[in-house]
């Protein structure tokens, strides 16, 4: 989180104004960071624009949670302090619980030209995920300094197919940061992608004031180390919040078969020109289907395909009971079923019920004995 000056003059004509509005920019434990709209106009020079701020207890009760991005009433401000009480959660717009951000519409997804080398299932598969949210997506490739112009220019000849205008960016030159800036300016915009890929250092190209750590690649595996470990939104100088999330290897799946053709740009194109035979399409071997046929990421259709089917099958199977497997979808893409490891708790029994096991057993000892003897 970022510190609060603390120190600041309070004054009695701020104690009795009404409650404030503001945007929850950062979590950690049961503190949560507001920004507030905008202090008491009179008062703004020893008024401070970020709170600390806790959960009323009545919001804990009605299991209301608190998460960046959402918009606040703030009770109670302690401006001498900077400290105060979230009172109510507004309605949200939006909602991502993977990671939990409220109100956003925006996804900037980054992945890198080389270091780590680019993988197109891979980048197939979180494009899927972000379409999935329903928010507007937008990809940069980084590091364009390490690649060849023409490497460049087919690479982004074939992502125009797949439906997306791909912005090649370079952390060390400055290329295309500029049209960034403009795409995320007044709005909340979710920044993913896999790790190493130059998120942390994209930000700090944008936000020179935040100074995020960046990490190195691995060379052994060839993937980037983990550097956010929470959520947390900055505000950048044009104008907007950025949300950097944690760096994830394999997104999960939340749509079901028949919602995944939707996530894919170049299935919705087809769709618009001609229908399928049947309404619940799934586009893999049924007669009549417009969407099947030999394009690019047909294959990571039905790849996805495949692991969304089997994650509903082990879905229903927890509706009738426990499952011990789960299922890993490796670095190839393959999906695999693991056994799931026992969760049962073994806690140390009381001293009470050591006691009464003890005299039981004890008693029983003792008629034993009387029988023996009679």
């Amino acid at each position: 989180m970022t510190d609060v000056s603390l120190g600041v003059a309070s004054s009695p004509d701020l104690l009795r104004s009404p409650p404030w509005t503001g945007t929850v920019i950062a979590t950690q434990a049961n503190y949560y960071q507001v920004r507030l709209d905008q202090p008491p106009a009179e008062e703004s020079a020893i008024a401070p624009h970020l709170l600390l701020c806790t959960r009323r207890a009545r919001l804990k009760k009605i299991g209301q949670q608190v998460w960046v991005g959402d918009r606040v009433v703030v009770e109670e401000p302690d401006w001498q302090n900077a400290r105060g009480a979230i009172a109510q959660v507004m309605p949200r717009q939006t909602e991502l619980d993977r990671p939990p951000v409220a109100n956003a519409s925006h996804i900037l997804l980054v992945f890198a030209l080389v270091e780590p080398t680019l993988d197109r299932l891979q980048l197939s598969r979180f494009l899927v995920k972000a379409e999935s949210t329903q928010l507007s997506v937008s990809l940069c490739l980084s590091k364009a300094d390490l690649v060849p112009i023409e490497q460049q220019q087919r690479l982004s000849a074939d992502l125009q197919a797949w439906g997306y205008h791909p912005l090649m960016i370079s952390n060390y030159t400055g290329q295309n940061l500029d049209p960034i800036r403009r795409q995320l300016r007044d709005r909340i915009t979710v920044i993913s992608g896999p790790s190493g890929v130059g998120k942390s250092s994209l930000i700090n190209q944008l936000i020179p004031s935040v100074d995020l750590r960046v990490g190195a690649v691995s060379g052994k595996l060839g993937r980037g180390r983990h550097t956010t470990r929470h959520v947390e939104l900055f505000e950048l100088p044009s104008g907007g919040l950025l949300a950097d999330t944690p760096g994830f290897n394999q997104p999960d799946w939340d749509c079901t078969a028949v919602q995944l053709a939707r996530c894919f740009p170049e299935i919705r194109q087809r769709l618009e020109q001609a229908s399928c035979q049947f309404s619940n399409c799934l586009h893999r071997d049924e007669p009549d289907c417009a969407v099947r046929g030999d394009w690019e990421r047909y294959d990571h259709y039905l790849t996805f395909l495949d692991e969304v089917t089997q994650y509903e099958t082990a879905q229903e199977k927890l509706g009738d009971g426990e499952s011990t497997t789960k299922l890993k979808v490796g670095e190839d893409g393959q999906v695999t079923h693991e056994p799931k490891l026992s969760t049962k708790k073994y806690r140390r029994p009381s001293r009470r019920a050591q006691h009464q096991t003890l005299h039981h057993l004890c008693g029983n000892l003792q008629d034993l004995t009387l029988d023996e003897e009679d």
